[in-house]
């Protein structure tokens, strides 16, 4: 795919700081989601101020040569839950997820200085393209049971905490941020096709509104999308992670209840980390393919890899939440076509800024699930396609490689889980784990390809 702005290049300031706004609004509903759905006062805020962090200390390590955005990971929502429910006080949980994203890290920085000295050709062969492809595809088509069960919903609750708008209008605004930003994306002049995401959120944000005023005015709860209530309670400073952890230091009662506790968080974290670095590679390959650069070999997977560790732990010691990187960052690249590094950056900081201005988050709490949904329609299917594009080449004639990639579709988008104890193997790591497994299955008896005899001339 050809890029409007290759990694090095600098867009111009306004369009910089548009394009680095949509990267934002790409990633920030995954990153604020993580907090709320592990709850115990985790804070949005901070989550997102981690993230920003940990995308920057990315960036420094792999010398600005991969421009990928690193957000609060659901990878490790069953662990940092495992890490609450041991705990014996919330603030104990605090340092129970700080030592965890501590621990996870450390396994991304092993296995950074096992592939600095083993190299990544290895992974050619244990990874190809017909793993990775359809490996790819089912991280866009797993997320998206998410963008369709968000399309009927707003944020404003009733008392048990169900949605009561109106499904309809919900899919309406949903579906007009879809076809806006799809429209802007495909029609629109040069210049709005870098940001069509802030334009479709925009509009979709605006119909909303305009039901939501309309079902305040007349008293009809039907009719409301969007909760305003929310600017009554504005997180002016975030609650960081690290504040809540130095109190919980305090009340371990004893030397043999911490390194209970540890061992507890150590079977919690560190197995996990093994599974989200077959994650790690899917989408640096994918990235790899989108921007046409091989950035396993530059800035080099030892680098993303050592990156994506001290960018993790940093994160959690604000946020609470190891990072990840995200295939909504990378699809917003692919359909933006803006690889620029100088653009993530900008998101970065602006993250940073964000979690220190309290009406802005606020503002960013208050779009509704259902335009973030259409939103994500784009997104999660742009994934998928890309693992798709990934598989041109690939001989599907060749019974080996259908096996292959039936093998991981059906895992993936089966929805395959292991459970080991408090360790959950995600259906992606699972189908990954399986097409590895599968390809090397399929291929113990192919023999190398003879080099065709040429023919003499005197023949």
């Amino acid at each position: 795919m050809e890029m409007v702005y290759k990694i090095h290049d600098r867009p111009p300031v306004r369009k910089l700081i548009l394009a680095a706004i949509q990267q934002v609004l790409a990633v920030m509903a995954g990153t604020i989601a993580v907090p709320l759905v592990v709850g115990n006062g985790l804070s949005q805020s901070a989550a997102l101020l981690g993230a920003g962090v940990g995308t920057i200390i990315y960036m420094l390590i792999t010398r600005f040569k991969s421009p990928v955005f690193l957000g609060s990971s659901f990878s490790f929502v069953g662990s940092m839950l495992a890490a609450f429910a041991g705990a014996a006080t919330i603030s104990i949980g605090y340092v129970g997820i700080i030592i965890g994203a501590i621990l996870a890290g450390s396994v991304y920085l092993i296995l950074s200085l096992i592939v600095k000295f083993a190299g990544t050709k290895w992974i050619d062969k244990v990874a190809p393209r017909v793993v990775i492809g359809p490996t790819v595809v089912t991280i866009g088509l797993t997320l998206a049971p998410n963008a369709i069960s968000n399309l009927f919903k707003g944020n404003v609750l009733n008392g048990i905490g169900a949605p009561v708008a109106n499904q309809y209008l919900c899919l309406l605004c949903g579906l007009v941020a879809l076809f806006v930003s799809v429209g802007v994306s495909v029609y629109a002049h040069k210049t709005l096709k870098l940001i069509p995401f802030i334009i479709g959120i925009l509009s979709g944000y605006a119909l909303a509104s305009i039901f939501s005023i309309i079902g305040i005015c007349a008293n009809i709860d039907a009719l409301k999308i969007i909760d305003y209530s929310l600017f009554k309670h504005i997180e002016w400073i975030p609650d960081f992670a690290f504040v809540r952890a130095i109190k919980g230091i305090k009340e371990f009662e004893s030397t043999s209840q911490f390194f209970k506790y540890f061992g507890l968080i150590a079977v919690s974290y560190v197995p996990l980390a093994f599974v989200c670095f077959t994650e790690h590679i899917a989408d640096h390959k994918n990235l790899s393919f989108i921007i046409n650069e091989d950035l396993l070999k530059e800035p080099g997977l030892s680098r993303t890899l050592l990156g994506d560790g001290c960018g993790s732990m940093i994160g959690a010691i604000f946020g609470g939440c190891p990072n990840t990187t995200y295939g909504e960052s990378i699809s917003c690249t692919a359909l933006s076509r803006n690889a620029s590094i100088w653009t993530v950056l900008v998101a970065a900081l602006i993250c940073i800024a964000s979690a220190f201005i309290g009406p802005l988050m606020t503002f960013f709490a208050t779009i509704p699930d259902c335009v973030m949904g259409g939103l994500c329609f784009a997104l999660y299917g742009f994934i998928a396609a890309s693992g798709f594009q990934m598989l041109k080449g690939v001989d599907m004639g060749d019974h080996r490689n259908i096996f292959v990639v039936a093998t991981i579709l059906v895992a993936g988008i089966g929805g395959l889980v292991v459970n080991f104890y408090y360790v959950q193997f995600s259906p992606i790591a699972c189908a990954l784990v399986i097409g590895i497994v599968m390809n090397a299955f399929v291929n113990i008896k192919r023999k190398p390809k003879e080099p065709k005899e040429e023919i003499s001339k005197e023949e």
